[in-house]
């Protein structure tokens, strides 16, 4: 390291990059596989719903969800929001959607089709079915509607019944919400299949749901790891490592044997007492979606001693069900995506929480992982990841004594976040953290 070099304030994970360039090189693949005459989708985040039986289909699956991110995080985004502004889509709409917006605007308006040249990672090819979902939000599927305006192509929209906190416990709803998952599901092979005019391999189908429950169930393992002190790994290790196991991206069987090697590392950390920083002053909670464009933030705090132990929730895998006596892979999937929404729903109820999903989870986290702040990101352009956050303040103050931070910005549009003054707020809110880790100890809170 020459003189003038300072080490990073957190330190990397090696078993990190080979999840990391599993992104890089799906995007090449499916441009390739494109050029090769293959079909291509683009497909919402839809909690395996519908990756699932694409990737048993060997049909190349892009996320304009995460290539936005990608384009965020790479600089290039300001360009293709730039043409969305100029095309007429509203500055409120979704980060992820005007970025997508501008791109396509660039790529048929412009580039009759082709790939921009500025765009990173081989960029989207054009696809020739919208995979949508209704869960979460409305943007997600509205938003493949008005891609019509570019792309001659079907949109499928994946629908979920997700009950309430208190319903989903009435007899009978967990069975009729797996019955109408699988339903839908179901119409959506049968779609495809027609679409591209083959057949679903069954037994293909049961392997890959197979591999991908194994693969979030090592995944999920990794991050119960990070309950020790001092944290072993950082939320900008989860962000980096995350896209396999949310995205079903590239090889499964290599993804499974990647996360493993993760979790012996961070294990080995948790072994040896070695953090992801220096000094862990303050373990703090996350949520919801980062500020892709200037994740450099977090080193600064990470100078300062602040560790982020957990985050996320709608990037997070599901909590571990034995589905072992499903023979049915549709049902399995089914039960899975079930599961990642409501997982968290019997600690809600126990709690007297009707907010069971996207809310309560960082109330249980802030127990299990021992928070001492919480960092509350709200989304200028997501309502969906913002409209829980007071929720979420206001319960941990209240049953827990741990204080958040507010700090305004937006996943894409770097106009719409101040780091500089994200960083000031942060250095007089640990003043709060410590103010509240004495009342905890002096009222003997366990958190």
């Amino acid at each position: 390291m020459a003189p003038s070099e300072k080490p990073k304030a957190i330190a990397k994970l090696k078993s990190m990059y080979p999840l990391r360039a599993t992104v890089d090189e799906s995007y090449k693949k499916s441009v390739e596989a494109v050029a090769a005459g293959k079909p291509a989708v683009w497909a919402m985040a839809n909690w395996w719903q519908g990756s699932a039986v694409l990737k048993a289909m060997d049909i190349e699956v892009v996320y304009p969800e995460n290539y936005s991110a990608v384009c965020a995080s790479t600089g290039v985004a300001p360009t293709y929001l730039e043409r969305a502004d100029s095309a007429g889509f509203p500055t409120h709409l979704c980060g992820y959607a005007r970025t997508n917006y501008g791109y396509t605007h660039r790529m048929m308006r412009e580039l009759n089709g082709q790939i921009p040249p500025e765009a990173p990672l081989g960029g989207m090819p054009k696809p020739i079915l919208l995979l949508s979902s209704s869960m979460i939000c409305d943007a997600r599927y509205k938003w493949f509607q008005g891609l019509g305006r570019y792309l001659d192509a079907p949109v499928y929209n994946l629908e979920m019944s997700i009950p309430g906190v208190a319903e989903f416990f009435h007899e009978g709803m967990y069975e009729n919400s797996v019955r109408l998952a699988s339903e839908n599901i179901r119409r959506l092979i049968v779609f495809v299949e027609q679409l591209v005019g083959r057949r679903l391999d069954r037994d293909r189908l049961a392997e890959v749901v197979d591999d991908m429950i194994e693969m979030h169930r090592v995944w999920y393992e990794v991050n119960e790891l990070r309950k020790a002190r001092p944290c072993p790994m950082h939320s900008r290790h989860f962000w980096a490592c995350m896209p396999p196991a949310l995205y079903l991206l590239g090889d499964m069987k290599q993804a499974i044997a990647n996360y493993r090697d993760l979790y012996a590392e961070v294990q080995s950390l948790v072994q040896a007492g070695n953090g992801s920083i220096p000094e862990e002053k303050y373990r703090v909670g996350f949520a919801e979606l980062p500020p892709w464009h200037s994740l450099g933030f977090f080193d600064a705090l990470a100078e300062r001693g602040w560790n982020f132990v957990m985050e996320s929730w709608g990037y997070q895998p599901p909590i571990p069900i034995d589905s072992s006596d499903t023979k049915d892979p549709v049902e399995k999937i089914a039960k899975h995506a079930i599961q990642y929404n409501t997982g968290y729903y019997k600690y809600a109820l126990d709690n007297d929480s009707q907010l069971g999903y996207f809310g309560y989870p960082y109330v249980h986290w802030a127990k299990e992982y021992k928070f001492d702040g919480m960092l509350l990101h709200p989304l200028v352009s997501c309502r969906s990841a913002s409209t829980h956050l007071g929720y979420v303040r206001e319960t941990l103050v209240k049953k827990l004594k741990v204080p958040s931070l507010w700090i305004e910005g937006d996943i894409v549009d770097l106009s719409l976040f101040d780091a500089d003054d994200a960083l000031r707020k942060a250095e007089a809110f640990e003043e709060i953290m410590d103010h509240y880790r004495d009342r905890r100890q002096n009222e003997e809170f366990d958190a």
